[in-house]
């Protein structure tokens, strides 16, 4: 969530930094390329709580044998298939009876 939450923190200063170079006439292509700088610049400075916790989100996610990251219902379904006999027939080959759902 905070990969989430800095990606778009960036976004939204990249958004304001070029309709800002946009009005003070620096052209579209230039307006882009300082609106990029000011945005990394100020998450840089400012926002570094919140680009740490990114980073760190982003190791645990990719590092070998990390294990995956489950969500809350996720695991109660895993919890519930555990929680099932495993001596208990299950035949999918067969159609269902008339009725039966």
């Amino acid at each position: 969530m905070a990969f989430l939450k800095f990606s778009a923190l960036r976004l939204v200063l990249i958004i304001v930094f070029y309709v800002i170079g946009v009005q003070l006439g620096l052209g579209l292509l230039m307006s882009a390329v300082v609106a990029a700088i000011l945005a990394w610049c100020v998450t840089y400075l400012f926002a570094r709580g919140l680009r740490d916790d990114a980073a760190a989100t982003l190791q645990r996610r990719f590092t070998p044998g990390a294990p995956p990251v489950r969500s809350a219902v996720e695991l109660d379904d895993a919890a519930a298939e555990d929680a099932l006999d495993p001596n208990t027939p299950v035949n999918t080959d067969r159609k269902p009876r008339n009725g039966a759902v």
